[in-house]
């Protein structure tokens, strides 16, 4: 059994073509004065892995919780599979996994029998129960461990544990809120490579967040948020398109006389970065001479390289991406323990 074969959608549109998984019209949130999510917009494709890429505070785990109807929106309209997260939760909550970045397991039960836990909250059918943990478990490489208290389990056992429980009842997407925070690098490979896995055999839409740039390189299409607002929306390679041509770097003993010289002699808003002085040119390799010859203050290094996404998102926002003292997603995480509780 398919996502696609679970869901209720009704008839086929007269065009043939496919909704869209998820659908946000003008979504907001406030906290008091405070606006956490402000009128984004943005649909994301059956089968795709999409990503919300900002730093802590910039409205992405609010926005997670208004589409899993865990947090009631202040203005806008969102639907997950044709179901309306206000008007129908308990119909967005059969569509959807929720794999959050703090654990949610439970601690005491075996991994077996969080496993069918779950599809009993859910409703599943006993005899669908057990084969289907089985399933999970083995695809997650839990299977040997699945009699194990899951107090036992490593960070990253308990991660793919809660991977697996996402998928028990068969959703159409899974939430992924920074999934591999604080995990080591072959367990984010292996989160990975599992998440592209679902999205091509199973047909299942992943929606993440995240900060690390890496993982919104892997992204089909990325989001980048920052103060509650969608800066840009594109595949990675048109994201970084944007910026055009190369990034070239120079460092000197003083960064802020050369920065000066850049923009007075060539227009160039140039911008701070690893103790060097960057900014974006067309043919880097044929302006790189030009440059060494205009410039009168000391340089002591040059470099040439390819736009990041990380370039794209200091260049849009003005800063780089930071992590918050106090963040919006902290707000969040007594909201996630309850689980699937009434909406607020």
């Amino acid at each position: 059994m398919t996502p696609t074969a679970l869901r209720a959608r009704g008839s086929t549109p007269q065009d043939g073509r496919v909704p869209p998984s998820v659908q946000v019209s003008g979504l907001s949130r406030r906290f008091g004065e405070i606006t956490a999510v402000d009128g984004i917009s943005f649909e994301v494709g059956e089968s795709e892995i999409f990503g919300f890429l900002g730093p802590n505070g910039a409205g992405k785990t609010t926005t997670i919780s208004m589409l899993c109807t865990l947090l009631r929106p202040t203005a806008g309209r969102a639907t997950i599979g044709g179901y309306d997260i206000v008007d129908d939760p308990a119909g967005v909550r059969r569509e959807i996994g929720i794999v959050f970045q703090d654990s949610t397991v439970d601690e005491r039960l075996t991994a077996r029998e969080n496993l069918v836990f779950h599809g009993e909250l859910f409703g599943m059918a006993k005899e669908e129960i057990r084969p289907r943990a089985y399933h999970l478990l083995d695809r997650v490489g839990l299977l040997d461990r699945s009699n194990d208290a899951v107090i036992t389990y490593s960070g990253g056992m308990r991660r793919r544990l809660e991977v697996a429980r996402g998928l028990m009842h068969w959703p159409s997407v899974l939430f992924l809120d920074e999934p591999t925070v604080g995990l080591d690098p072959q367990t984010r490979r292996s989160i990975w490579a599992y998440a592209r896995s679902l999205r091509d055999t199973e047909g299942v839409t992943i929606f993440l967040t995240t900060h690390y740039m890496d993982e919104a390189e892997a992204c089909d299409r990325v989001a980048i948020m920052d103060y509650g607002k969608i800066i840009a929306l594109d595949t990675p390679d048109r994201l970084k398109a944007r910026l055009g041509g190369d990034v070239v770097s120079i460092a000197g003993p003083d960064n802020e006389a050369l920065a000066r010289e850049v923009r007075e002699s060539f227009e160039i808003e140039p911008r701070f970065e690893n103790d060097a002085v960057e900014f974006n040119v067309e043919q880097g390799g044929e302006f790189l001479p030009i440059l060494l010859n205009r410039i009168e203050g000391e340089v002591r290094s040059v470099g040439i390289r390819a736009p990041t996404l990380e370039d794209v998102f200091v260049t849009m926002t003005g800063h780089q991406i930071r992590e918050a003292e106090a963040s919006e997603e902290d707000k969040m995480r007594s909201m996630r323990q309850r689980g699937f509780g009434r909406m607020r």
